[in-house]
């Protein structure tokens, strides 16, 4: 990888000097009637004489194209959907530069029923305080859920069980467009059920400005979903089919009147989740081991219903009514072989131990929302929501042990029965007011509740009827609430940008085991300031900076105190008693960006103090694991994104990221320190080919790195897709390979003066065939519940 980077930094420069003598070319185009951008226009450059394209590519969400050709007997063409093509063959350049100004084009009856494929690349925009992911219709997103476009966006990283890294951290705040979700929420798997197609873009914030809950102690990731508003009826149907099975059927339907916009999206399928597991546990004390070697399969049939409307009041006001609806059904088994070992290292003992896990998850969402736009200016608004949300699991899952060999062989059957209810409401006021070209105010507030409750009990099969084991049994209640408020100043000049925020913060939770009468209430009040700020050094060159004070509160996955015992050696708990973990981030950022390639480079810190980390301790042979406050983490680290366009056919993108640990605190009165160090690395090569085929082949690594108890080992992998277009660009056939070695493991080692444990998983290859047509003014997306973590 650092050898890759190499070559994109060298023939960057090279190629910068090879085409010092080219044509820049830029513009803006704008709808003729209304006056704003039009953003993915299609840009072609042609040669003069043959008529053949010497370039491509679309405009960006402000409208401007940007184009560089060492021709100097060219033509332009200009179109999209909708609208009158222009043709430009007459230009003046001056030194090696034409400026088309502002394009205007104008909408074209004739071309209203026509399809054309939009948005074809995902590309990467930077703001004041925030990278845009936008979301195209590349290979990355061939058959793949919302986890899967994260995984492919620089900084951000998704492990084998689903957990979103930013910058290789945990800790990250993951919204639906701006708000706290229901989709992901940590009770369940929702967020396989929303699908590339449905997807717009990623706003992935690392150092968020106040305008944004200071939840996620690593940033936050923002998922702004699809509403489509283009006049008239247009809408797409999706089809995949995949080994192991990932079989499902998407339909998204819009309708844009002068009163109403309509929009829906519908997702029904059936996926499996294959998985290797192994486990080794070794006392260190007396010498005897205990190990288990097994499969498990996950199956999951799914359902997501997305429906909504805007009405608009006049040009300047509208309310937006929205509800989702998802639902999955889930079935687990597996099979895991145990064995038992004294010091000699002879086995004594083994046996078998099934699992048969039912599942359902229902979940709700619904929003209400008001926009005002003021007639003086663009961006003076207000904005008001009040969204609601629940999700409710009933999960029953039965164990089963039964002998292989020796007398000291298990014979056991449990029962563990999970009742879970969760609900969410969030009122939130923004207020934006510019003052001139340069200034801008934001204010506005937030009020967050949620109330959980879990009902969990254990028991064991005795004389023909299940008894429940009182001491792993109770009734679990949980509440929070979040008061947060907010302003912000920005100035944006042509060189100079600057923007200062303050939030204010009050957190009342509460925490009671209703069985045992044990309650945790917590009630605190925290400032979170922000500071951004950018300078354009050069035309294609910028520096960013910011700072921002997060906080990471205690989920109630982390406070409930019940065991998981999927594998009675290996079991997992909540802690009550734990407090929330608070970061200071800093962060400067280089960007530079040319015609054939871009790149930008960023170093940043994060103090954390009161971190939270899985800490393990061992209980009559049994390691127990659950989270912890142990001191306080130092990291700094370098992170390098670069594209290179070598040629109209072929791009590379490479992503480097490293991170340097200084890890210190106190655990059981003992002072400790170490130094960690790890680093990731993702190089994706994407090749436009013949007959309207295209090729992407991805490679990611990353390394291994250690915490507080854990050597976590590194992997490498790569992922492989083909993609056609057919009937003009209408439909889409894709045909993608993720892992295509199998090389994605899990593999790490826990280890104390008393004990130390092994554990590997691995989730195997997948296979997705797909094909998606887009009918009205529609286009071709690819759709896929396709949960891969």
């Amino acid at each position: 990888m650092r050898f890759s980077l190499t070559c994109i930094l060298f023939f960057g420069l090279g190629l910068s000097t090879v085409f010092s003598q080219s044509v820049e070319i830029t513009g803006k185009v704008v709808d003729a009637k209304t006056q704003s951008p039009i953003e993915f226009a299609t840009i072609k450059l042609l040669d003069k004489a043959s008529g053949e394209m010497l370039a491509g590519t679309t405009t960006l969400p402000d409208g401007t194209l940007l184009l560089a050709t060492e021709s100097r007997s060219f033509s332009l063409e200009v179109s999209f959907m909708g609208f009158i093509t222009q043709e430009f063959s007459e230009f003046e350049i001056v030194k090696n530069q034409v400026d088309l100004g502002t394009i205007a084009l104008a909408e074209d009856s004739k071309l209203m029923d026509e399809v054309v494929v939009r948005g074809e690349k995902s590309t990467t925009e930077f703001q004041l305080d925030k990278r845009v992911f936008n979301v195209g219709q590349d290979l990355s997103s061939t058959g793949a859920s919302a986890l899967d476009v994260l995984n492919n966006i620089p900084s951000v990283n998704v492990n084998i069980e689903g957990q979103i890294l930013l910058r290789g951290t945990g800790g990250v705040q993951v919204l639906i467009n701006g708000k706290p979700s229901v989709l992901t929420s940590d009770g369940g798997n929702a967020l396989g059920t929303v699908t590339a197609d449905m997807i717009e873009r990623v706003e992935v914030i690392t150092n968020p400005s106040a305008k944004y809950n200071a939840e996620g102690t690593s940033g936050i990731i923002n998922i702004v979903l699809k509403k489509d508003e283009k006049r008239g009826v247009n809408g797409s149907v999706t089809l995949n089919t995949g080994v192991p099975n990932n079989h499902s059927l998407g339909f998204s339907l819009n309708k844009r009147t002068d009163k109403f916009n309509l929009f829906s999206q519908l997702g029904v399928g059936y996926r499996t989740m294959p998985e290797d597991f192994e486990t080794r546990n070794s006392n260190l004390i007396d010498g005897t081991e205990v190990t288990s070697l097994g499969e498990a399969e996950k199956n999951e049939k799914f359902f997501n219903l997305i429906l909504g409307t805007d009405y608009y009041i006049n040009e300047r006001n509208v309310i937006t009514l929205s509800g989702n609806y998802a639902f999955e059904g889930e079935t687990e088994y597996s099979d895991g072989a145990f064995s038992s070992f004294d010091a000699s290292q002879v086995m004594v003992s083994g046996w078998n131990r099934t699992e048969s896990t039912e599942a359902t998850n229902p979940k709700w969402q619904y929003e209400l929302q008001y926009k005002s736009d003021f007639s003086d200016k663009d961006d003076h608004f207000l904005l008001i929501s009040a969204l609601g949300s629940s999700f409710a699991k009933d999960q029953r899952s039965e164990f089963d042990n039964s002998p292989t060999f020796g007398e000291g062989a298990q014979t056991e059957r449990q029962l563990a029965d999970n009742d879970f209810s969760q609900a969410e409401y969030t009122f939130q006021a923004d207020y934006t007011q510019p003052f001139g070209e340069k200034f801008t105010l934001e204010t506005g507030g937030q009020y967050f509740l949620s109330t959980v409750k879990n009902n969990y009990s254990i028991s064991d099969f005795e004389e023909g009827e299940w008894v429940v084991i009182p001491n792993l049994t109770n009734d679990f209640h949980y509440s929070q609430n979040v008061l947060g408020l907010y302003g912000t100043g920005a100035y944006e000049g042509d060189k100079f940008g600057l923007k200062l925020g303050l939030r204010m913060e009050n957190t009342d939770l509460q925490t009671e085991l209703e069985q045992t009468g044990e309650e945790n209430k917590q009630n605190f009040t925290n400032a979170f300031p922000t500071v951004h700020g950018s300078y354009k050094v050069a035309k294609n060159f910028s520096l960013q900076g910011g700072y921002s004070r997060r906080i990471s509160r205690p989920r109630f996955f982390d406070l409930n105190p019940f065991y998981n015992i999927r594998n009675p050696y290996n079991v997992s708990t909540g802690n009550p008693d734990l407090l929330p973990e608070y970061t200071d981030s800093y962060e400067v950022t280089a960007i530079f960006d040319h015609a054939l390639f871009s790149l930008s480079g960023s170093v940043y810190h994060r103090y954390i103090t009161q971190t939270i980390e899985d800490v393990t301790t061992v209980e009559s042979g049994v390691n127990i694991t659950k989270p912890m406050n142990i001191g306080t983490n130092n990291v700094t680290g370098l992170e390098v994104n670069g594209k290179l366009t070598p040629s109209d056919w072929w791009s590379v993108n490479a992503d480097f990221n490293y991170n340097y640990f200084d890890r210190s605190g106190t655990w059981e009165s003992t002072p400790f320190g170490f130094t960690s160090s790890q680093w990731s690395s993702r190089l994706t090569n994407k090749f436009e080919l013949p007959a309207d085929f295209a090729l992407e082949v991805v490679t990611d690594y990353r390394s291994s790195y250690q915490t507080f108890q854990r050597s976590n080992k590194g992997f490498v992998m790569a992922d492989l897709g083909v993609r056609k277009k057919i009937v003009n660009g209408k439909a889409i056939i894709n045909l993608s390979v993720r892992d295509v070695f199998a090389s994605r493991v899990t593999e790490s080692e826990s280890y104390s003066p008393e004990f130390s444990q092994y554990s590997f998983r691995q989730r195997g290859r997948f296979v997705t065939l797909g094909i998606s047509y887009g009918f009205g003014k529609g286009e071709a997306m690819e759709f896929s519940g396709a949960k891969r973590f």
